[in-house]
């Protein structure tokens, strides 16, 4: 396998553990920044590289719409072309695609869709998606799904589901390169028997890992856990668990809680945009005039590097004056607070805390 992982210790239903890729070995449970178009927004790689990001994802939608993949393979692959010299996963655009709604038509060969960029006519599928992903040279390639809207019908769900596990095998099949791993994802809407059987069904495949897909689409908090309960309880202990587009403190500690090891979402990054600071309370808006005059860090005792060398009243004022500085400041703390939220967490599991971790987690953070 190119990619393998390796279980350390569990605590209470988390696990910590080992990801091995061909650009190295990475510590779980991970959150991993999204870099859509080959970056990851306003951050530098050394960036990223100081404040202990592992993994990053980039998007093959939006990479195969622009530069395209041939490109990127002519400059000797995403992590060249991007300048990044640790693991790179790429999701398979089946996401984005789907998102088109009346712009796109699924049949059981693939989706025909209109880019959103000019319009123009293009095709993905199963063998399309892998050989755009093996011409990125990610080292992780997603399998080509269907990610159905929110909310849906069972019969249409479990359609969708048995396609995704047909489309699962032709990525499998069609897919050819000893630098590249595959992970499939599990669908099954809302519901608990199509979720066991798109697990039993793509467990039996030989896939190097799992995502988990078609969650946080719309659906109430408390029903996403329960469904992602019964949904790694059938994958097998020995391969990486990927919840896909989650990340925001509360939904991070709940994965982790049942089981998951890998996180992506562009959440952190976009708020800050938007002047939103993640702390350990909950969220900040940094905008609010009640921060004006307010000269302390984002937040108390954050070592990150916004954190140590300015306040909010300054952040403000450069949110006010609209200085592209805010939006770089805001995005390094959004990313280091996750990054070492997630280490904090690793190491509660090695020292058989977790549940206390958890516990003093939801004492003092509001779900903004």
């Amino acid at each position: 396998m190119v990619i393998s992982y390796e279980l350390q210790a569990e605590c209470d239903g988390a696990r910590a553990g080992l990801l091995r890729t061909p650009h190295g070995t990475f510590k779980t449970p991970m959150f991993m920044p999204v870099g859509t178009q080959a970056t990851v927004k306003t951050l530098t790689p050394e960036e990223l590289y100081d404040m202990g990001a592992q993994i990053i994802l980039s998007n093959t939608y939006h990479l195969f719409l622009r530069p395209g993949e041939n490109l990127v393979r002519e400059a000797g692959g995403l992590h060249k072309f991007m300048h990044w010299k640790q693991a790179i996963l790429t999701d398979s655009g089946g996401f984005q695609v789907f998102s088109l709604g009346q712009m796109r038509k699924i049949t059981e060969e693939g989706v025909t869709f209109r880019s959103h960029l000019d319009g123009s006519r293009k095709f993905l599928s199963p063998e399309v998606s892998m050989d755009i992903q093996m011409k990125l040279d990610s080292d992780i390639a997603m399998a080509f799904d269907e990610c159905i809207p929110y909310p849906s019908d069972y019969d249409y769900t479990k359609h969708s589901t048995e396609r995704t596990s047909r489309w699962a095998k032709r990525c499998l099949d069609h897919h050819r390169s000893d630098t590249q791993g595959v992970f499939g994802i599990v669908q099954g809407g809302m519901y608990k028997d199509l979720r066991r059987q798109s697990c039993e069904e793509l467990a039996s495949m030989n896939f190097d890992g799992f995502g988990i897909g078609g969650l946080s689409v719309g659906e109430a908090k408390d029903i996403m856990y329960d469904i992602l309960e019964n949904t790694t309880s059938y994958l097998p202990i020995h391969k990486a668990r990927y919840l896909m587009g989650v990340g925001t403190p509360d939904c991070l500690i709940e994965g982790v809680a049942r089981g998951v090891d890998m996180f992506d979402c562009v959440f952190p990054t976009r708020v800050a945009r938007n002047g939103m600071a993640m702390t350990h309370t909950g969220r900040l808006t940094v905008r609010n005039a009640k921060y004006a005059h307010d000269f302390i860090p984002l937040e108390a005792g954050c070592q990150c590097y916004t954190c140590r060398n300015y306040s909010r009243a300054y952040i403000r004022h450069l949110f006010k004056a609209e200085e592209l500085l805010a939006y770089r400041l805001v995005s390094i703390h959004n990313l280091y607070f996750l990054l070492e939220f997630m280490r904090n967490m690793r190491q509660s599991i090695f020292d058989g805390t977790f549940r206390q971790f958890r516990k003093q987690f939801w004492d003092r953070y509001q779900d903004g």
